[in-house]
């Protein structure tokens, strides 16, 4: 069956700075095997798959995959399929997308001609036990003591978050997952502040364990950078608005901008651009 399909770079300065994104606009009557493969043979770190929504509070579903299985939400895949939804004819019914994804129902709407989608609520947060803290940066090739704060930051993916003393500290960074010895998967993100007057107020980093049993960076990541700004914002190290700059190790030039509504809800947004569109044969 033909299918449409779309590959959207997210979070871009420009085109090809961003994170690639696959989006199958039509997924109806595939299944998760189906999904999977797909996810494979793309072979970038997200594939999404757009499909009715099963709730009248929504306007479309999506199903985000990664190499090494399904994600309940995901930022850079909720913004690239709000944008191919939108671009291949998809009509919201409120002033705001309503997205429906495993994590439930995410808001997205349109900021300064950008998409930015409310950052969802954390699963998990609090400390960091100092033993699995000790871990970590080890994996990352620091001290604990090198780490500034550290905190579970996950709306999602599992993120642990770590707070270096700058930018600097954090784009030194030279991680290595042979070091780790546990046994479960890691998402690690780092962060670090850039000097008062700087384009971007912070630079992020985000690792994962990936299926060949190391670990990828990911060029820039929406939904940590939803964790980090309301960790940051909660702690009073920032002020929103403000920009993140993510995948400069990368040769990438993420560029995330972070808004706080009187409501004190969260907005994360950026650029989404199709650079690539037709149809796959499945």
């Amino acid at each position: 069956m033909i299918r449409r399909f779309q590959m959207v770079d997210v979070f871009g300065s420009a085109p090809l700075y961003g994170n690639p994104l696959a989006v199958v606009v039509d997924s109806e009557n595939l299944d998760t095997d189906d999904m999977e493969r797909i996810t494979r043979w793309m072979n970038l770190s997200e594939t999404a798959f757009l499909l009715p929504p099963t709730t009248t509070e929504a306007d479309y579903r999506v199903r985000i995959f990664t190499l090494v299985g399904e994600l309940p939400f995901a930022g850079h895949p909720t913004l690239g399929s709000c944008h191919s939804w939108l671009a291949t004819g998809g009509e919201p019914r409120s002033e705001a997308v309503i997205q429906e994804c495993g994590a439930g129902l995410v808001a997205v709407r349109r900021d300064d001609g950008r998409l930015a989608f409310a950052a969802p609520p954390l699963l998990r947060a609090g400390p960091v036990d100092p033993d699995f803290l000790a871990q970590v940066s080890s994996v990352l090739g620091i001290s604990p003591d090198q780490v500034v704060d550290s905190r579970w930051v996950d709306n999602g993916p599992g993120w642990v978050g770590l707070l270096l003393e700058d930018s600097e500290s954090v784009l030194a960074l030279e991680p290595d997952f042979s070091r780790f010895e546990g046994d479960v998967e890691l998402d690690i993100g780092v962060v670090g502040a850039y000097p008062g007057g700087a384009e971007c107020a912070y630079e992020v980093r985000a690792f994962f364990t990936n299926d060949r049993g190391g670990m990828t960076e990911d060029p820039v990541t929406g939904s940590l950078n939803a964790s980090v700004a309301q960790w940051m914002i909660e702690t009073g190290r920032v002020v929103a608005p403000y920009v993140a700059s993510q995948g400069t190790r990368l040769g990438r030039a993420g560029r995330v901008t972070i808004r706080q509504d009187d409501k004190d809800q969260v907005w994360i947004g950026g650029n989404s651009v199709t650079l690539v569109e037709g149809t796959i044969d499945i």
